[in-house]
């Protein structure tokens, strides 16, 4: 498929101008461009199914089949530029970018079918993960070694050793909600989790000190960012949805995955179907330190990554503003509270 990058100016961002007649009109004419240079030919009406304050999607037919262009909002933004180089060190475990334009923040992506979580439930699913979480363990892996240039992209730095200070930037954003928000079982949650922040400190420094080394952590790795088609041998997985990744201890993404997983189906941490996925997942990793050591590991990393996972859902709430966040406005305590809960598999959001 032929991809192509063009440059210019950034027209700016946000809901009011992602939904003007202008924009769309400079973005599907773009759009048209691009699946022009890549043999392909536009067959109906754009449609704009997502428009949120950090970031809008558009939809388009055409004679492959839909595509999807993606134009996150400044905070995000390095999503594009991340496609370009996830092509070129693992094309195979993502959609094949279109058209990749790195000045405009603007992404355009093929279709790549029905998500994971739409496919299979249940049992089906921690079975499912069993064969999945070793795909994305391999990307992980292939990535290791470029972990100094995905950060010049703007893929935030979650490395174990800047955590205590990501530890106070948490602390800091959270309690400004709770002070103007929160009740005061709210405010007990962020006073007990602030004074954990000695244990934390030591938990990001035995990360620090640990076998494996960072690399990109999606952040957000539930079923529904996971593309699976096709039967073994010719299975293809691949990852998409990237834009809350940050660079950290690989482990790290196990918190939403089998976080996920244990939500779904009810299950206590020690469940087989956890412990069976965890396995496979770590299983890629086997040749850095022996299974126990692994496994303290990814328990570890789980726990420091919950600070990750506050911060990205306090940059999403502030895109738009903690009076339109509705259910989702609590997120940001909720991840941070779960610091104090007795499990390192405990998802707050």
């Amino acid at each position: 498929m032929a991809r192509a990058e063009s440059r210019q100016t950034d027209p700016g961002h946000g809901t009011a101008l992602w939904s003007s007649a202008a924009w769309r009109q400079g973005a599907v004419s773009w759009l048209d461009e691009r699946l022009a240079a890549a043999g392909t030919e536009r067959t109906g009406k754009v449609t704009q199914p997502h428009l949120r304050p950090w970031g809008t999607v558009l939809r388009a037919p055409t004679t492959r089949g839909p595509v999807w262009l993606k134009a996150p909002g400044p905070d995000t933004a390095f999503e594009v530029a991340l496609y370009r180089l996830l092509l070129r060190v693992a094309p195979e475990r993502i959609p094949p970018p279109i058209a990749v334009d790195v000045e405009r923040g603007w992404l355009l992506l093929p279709d790549g079918g029905t998500p994971l979580g739409e496919r299979v439930d249940g049992a089906a699913l921690a079975d499912a993960l069993v064969t999945v979480l070793p795909e994305y363990g391999r990307l992980q892996r292939d990535l290791m070694p470029h972990v100094e240039d995905l950060l010049p992209l703007g893929v935030t730095d979650m490395r174990a050793a800047v955590m205590p200070r990501r530890f106070d930037e948490a602390a800091h954003a959270v309690g400004e909600y709770v002070e103007r928000y929160g009740d005061t079982s709210d405010r007990e949650a962020h006073r007990r989790v602030t004074a954990m922040r000695a244990t934390f400190v030591s938990w990001s420094e035995r990360l620090a000190a640990a076998s494996v080394p960072p690399s990109l952590d999606h952040n957000d790795l539930h079923p529904w960012n996971i593309l699976v088609t096709g039967t073994a041998p010719a299975r293809r997985v691949r990852f998409y949805d990237w834009g809350d990744s940050v660079v950290a201890h690989p482990f790290a993404s196990m918190l939403v995955a089998l976080g996920f997983l244990r939500l779904r189906l009810g299950l206590a941490p020690d469940d087989p179907a956890i412990l069976r996925a965890r396995d496979a997942y770590l299983d890629v990793f086997r040749d850095l330190a022996p299974h126990a050591e692994l496994v303290e590991e990814l328990e570890l990393a789980c726990q420091v990554g919950k600070i990750a996972r506050t911060l990205v859902w306090e940059r999403s709430i502030r895109a738009q503003g903690h009076a339109r966040a509705g259910e989702f406005a609590k997120a940001p305590l909720n991840s941070f509270a779960s610091l104090a809960a007795d499990s390192w598999i405990a998802l707050g959001a």
